[in-house]
């Protein structure tokens, strides 16, 4: 999947600039005129709403294919205040500002899938999809939200992140190139090309693959969750420091991964088993974000669109790199698959 764009927004100029990216992605895409006049609405309103209501904040822009629909997700972020009363801000005309009140109420009623996520004194994070009816989604068992984002800009993450849903199953990459920059993008791009081309293999026999089509590259580490609900488990193989943790009600499971770097020196391979439910919830994420991370002081977050999830880590728990004394953002790729829930 393509990386996340992530834009700044404290003040109006910033809101037509998100405006125009989110809408060239949609043409891209081939989104028709009315689906980008939609497009255009949803990320308006939302940074907006920063602007007004979180006096600054981040807005997340990137194209999707999960369920086989072509989609666009916006997430807004902030660590404002947060809202009161979210059922009230929903309502079209409602406004806290004396302005017109079309922002939440017109995002929740134009998107094809959204979710709100707001805490006092914390902040709020909201996501928005719209998808294209070009191409009808075909119905998965498995939702998925993720954010991924370069350490600089102006280069391409060394992170990446793809899935494939088969029938019953769900089979889930994270990768992440050695260093940062084009030359660790074109590392994990290449993970991510194995990956798709062998998706009916297993988790351990594709990232045996993955290390041998990556010696001509510089590396990277990588994992491989299969979920199968019918069998209800998990199949993991990991090389390297991607994280891995399987939540199923009030207990928490740490997946193994083995030391190594693929395309350059791999001990052992291993695909290791755990216990899977309709209640699990699985987080996957490189070491661009913290492994200190808790969700104990977030309540009913885990009910939450895993997008929601995914957003709500990156932004609390992103981990910087320290040279200098100066703490600098790393690439970060965080992804969160639950069971779908028809209701988000």
């Amino acid at each position: 999947m393509k990386e996340s764009i992530a834009l700044p927004i404290s003040e109006d100029s910033q809101v037509g600039e998100a405006r125009r990216l989110a809408v060239a992605m949609s043409i891209e895409l081939g989104f028709d005129t009315t689906e980008q006049g939609k497009v255009a609405i949803v990320v308006t309103e939302a940074a907006k709403n920063l602007v007004k209501h979180a006096k600054h904040g981040e807005i997340l822009i990137q194209s999707i294919d999960i369920s086989g629909a072509t989609s666009i997700e916006m997430i807004a972020i902030d660590s404002a205040p947060g809202i009161q009363n979210i059922a009230q801000s929903l309502q079209d005309g409602f406004s806290t500002t004396g302005t017109s009140g079309t922002g939440l109420g017109a995002i929740q009623r134009l998107s094809t899938q959204f979710d709100i996520y707001s805490q006092p004194q914390v902040g709020t994070v909201l996501i928005a999809r719209l998808e294209s009816k070009r191409d009808p989604p075909t119905m998965k068992a498995f939702e998925i939200g993720a954010v991924n984002l370069p350490k600089h800009k102006d280069n391409p993450s060394g992170d990446a992140w793809a899935i494939e849903q088969q029938h019953d199953r769900c089979l889930i990459l994270v990768a992440d190139g050695l260093g940062s920059g084009t030359l660790a993008a074109e590392a994990s791009q290449a993970a991510i090309r194995v990956f798709q081309i062998n998706a009916h293999l297993s988790p351990q026999q594709i990232l045996e693959k993955i290390h041998a089509a990556l010696r001509s590259t510089r590396g990277a580490v990588a994992a491989i969750a299969e979920i199968i609900p019918s069998e209800q488990q998990v199949r993991y193989a990991g090389i390297g420091n991607i994280s891995a943790t399987l939540l199923t009600g009030s207990t928490s499971r740490t997946l193994i991964s083995y030391n190594g770097t693929l395309g350059l020196t791999v001990r052992k391979v291993a695909e290791l088993s755990y216990p899977w439910s309709n209640q699990s919830i699985l987080v996957m994420h490189s070491d661009g974000l913290g492994t200190q991370w808790t969700f104990d002081r977030y309540p009913g977050l885990l009910n939450r669109h895993p997008a929601l999830i995914a957003a709500i880590l990156y932004r609390d728990f992103r981990r910087p790199i320290v040279r200098n004394s100066i703490g600098l953002p790393d690439d970060v790729a965080v992804l969160v698959a639950k069971p779908r829930n028809e209701d988000l």
